[in-house]
């Protein structure tokens, strides 16, 4: 388990002492000026703040900064897919792709579906996942998502969209129709993680279109 941490803030939005590097994030993330520190105890940072010694050079900042992305990204299990949606519009023109977390490779994809919403092709990108994984003999690899309502429809084994079904729609609700049947019929074991965009940047299958 990661070490306790309190987060001196003499220059930000707030300053003071913060109990969490995300609360401390909201003050000085793109803040001109931030002055900020961590340390391994509450009595360390209390001394600090009341010294009133910032540090003095902005590099001592982008330090913490870069120190505080290496402990997050260590909790990345690196062996595992991520799974992400390209999307002009949405609606609009779907499609999506797995890629090894680690590598980048490219595992599976999906071409452009005409007409579907972001959250459709999320989920279908993970139910591909998941029976890509199965096909592999991998059920113990876990399936990265950076949408939270994806996941909860792979969990319902159900898509709640009000996606209206026509002509232009028939092909994404017919997939997600079978992804459905995929499992309500299947089994898995494999875990289905949230992607924490905040502390990893954006999710390694990422199309790049933000």
């Amino acid at each position: 388990m990661a070490k306790k941490k309190y987060y001196v803030v003499w220059s930000g939005r707030k300053t003071g002492i913060f109990n969490t590097w995300a609360e401390c994030e909201r003050q000085v993330k793109g803040f001109q000026g931030a002055r900020f520190k961590s340390f391994e105890s509450k009595a360390e940072a209390e001394a600090a703040l009341s010294s009133g010694k910032a540090p003095t050079k902005k590099s001592s900042a982008r330090k913490t900064i870069q120190t505080k992305r290496v402990e997050s990204v260590s909790d990345v299990v690196w062996d595992s897919v991520s799974v992400d949606v390209g999307c002009r519009g949405n609606p609009g023109i779907v499609e999506y792709k797995g890629v090894h977390t680690k590598t980048g490779e490219v595992l599976f994809s999906h071409p452009e579906i005409h007409i579907g919403t972001n959250n459709m092709g999320e989920f279908l990108a993970i139910v591909h996942g998941l029976a890509w994984l199965k096909q592999q003999g991998k059920d113990e690899t876990p399936i990265y998502s950076d949408s939270k309502t994806a996941m909860k429809w792979v969990k319902d084994k159900k898509v709640n969209s009000n996606l209206k079904r026509d002509k232009e729609t028939e092909y994404i609700w017919s997939l997600v129709e079978r992804a459905e049947r995929w499992l309500q019929t299947s089994t898995y074991k494999n875990p289905i993680l949230k992607w924490r965009t905040e502390l990893w940047g954006e999710i390694k299958a990422d199309y790049g279109r933000k």
